[in-house]
């Protein structure tokens, strides 16, 4: 009987013994903050309350290698499509040497009021090269974000049947659009957090306020000029705003602008700057629809209020 109890108590003291085993770390809660705008995140221990601080950011030669690649890239994207605007002006027909100088992206009224000559010309002869030729400078300048579809905006209403001008407007500002969104998708991420990164962060906390109506807050400030549209583009992609309310609110958003552009299309040659075409009723108008946009909002926060 002594042999089994010495033997059991042998056992049990060896099944108790931790010398053996491996070191408990004790498990520590921690709470982690990360910085908007940056790449810090601040490691904070609950019990004792010791802050540590962690960079993740990454090496500076790394971030402008990224930076660089980027630049590349969209250079590489920018020079096909001159190369496809040099295209498309070696297929438009041939105009006499004094009209050559009028064939160019208009920056004021008045070389629009040129421009609108000469196509006015070619129009009803070569109506199809002359409506390829406005739907892909148009698309051009929406993508790049460069200055100047107001006045290609104004020119339709001067060319085009007014329907065919609202839709054609429409169309080209929605792919423009799409194409500038896409190209900040796939090179413009790092150039975009690198240079402003703040203004970013400060549009995302909207965008996320207003993340169930997506598509009327786009249509809203597509209508409004609180935010300019090459702003718009190029950070949509960037705090995940899906591409098809965003082309679908760019589509509907500028309508109403449009509407305004295309009207004063019609009477170009009494336009003496693109300011012009705003008046107080085109502005009230504006505003009507900036608020119209936003009643399914309202109609629909109304009606869950209820329910609840």
């Amino acid at each position: 009987m002594s042999f089994i109890k010495d033997n059991i108590s042998m056992l049990v003291s060896n099944i108790l013994r931790t010398d053996d085993l491996p070191p408990v770390r004790p498990t520590i809660s921690r709470s982690m903050t990360l910085s908007a705008g940056s790449d810090d995140v601040f490691l904070e221990d609950d019990d004792s309350k010791t802050t540590q601080f962690t960079s993740l950011k990454s090496k500076p030669e790394e971030n402008n290698g990224s930076s660089t690649g980027s630049f590349v890239i969209l250079g590489l994207i920018f020079l096909t499509s001159i190369v496809a605007l040099g295209i498309v002006y070696l297929n438009f027909p041939k105009v006499e040497e004094s009209e050559k100088q009028h064939i160019k992206l208009p920056r004021d009224i008045e070389d629009a009021k040129r421009l609108g000559n000469v196509l006015s010309i070619y129009k009803d002869k070569f109506y199809i090269q002359v409506l390829g030729a406005y739907f892909v400078t148009y698309i051009f300048l929406q993508s790049f974000a460069i200055p100047g579809s107001i006045f290609l905006s104004i020119l339709s209403g001067f060319l085009f049947p007014f329907p065919l001008a609202l839709f054609l407007v429409c169309l080209c500002s929605g792919l423009g659009a799409s194409f500038c969104y896409s190209l900040s998708y796939l090179v413009g991420k790092q150039l975009v957090m690198k240079y402003i990164p703040q203004r970013v962060t400060e549009w995302q906390s909207h965008v996320d306020k207003h993340r169930e109506h997506l598509l009327n807050y786009i249509i809203f400030l597509r209508i409004t000029p609180f935010l300019p549209n090459w702003f718009i583009n190029i950070t949509s992609p960037v705090i995940n705003v899906p591409i098809v309310p965003f082309f679908v609110g760019t589509f509907l958003g500028v309508i109403p602008p449009t509407f305004i552009a295309i009207q004063a299309g019609t009477t170009l040659h009494q336009l003496t700057s693109s300011s012009d075409m705003l008046s107080w009723t085109s502005i009230g108008m504006l505003a009507l629809f900036a608020v119209i946009s936003l009643l399914p909002v309202v109609f629909k926060k109304k009606i869950q209020e209820k329910l609840d």
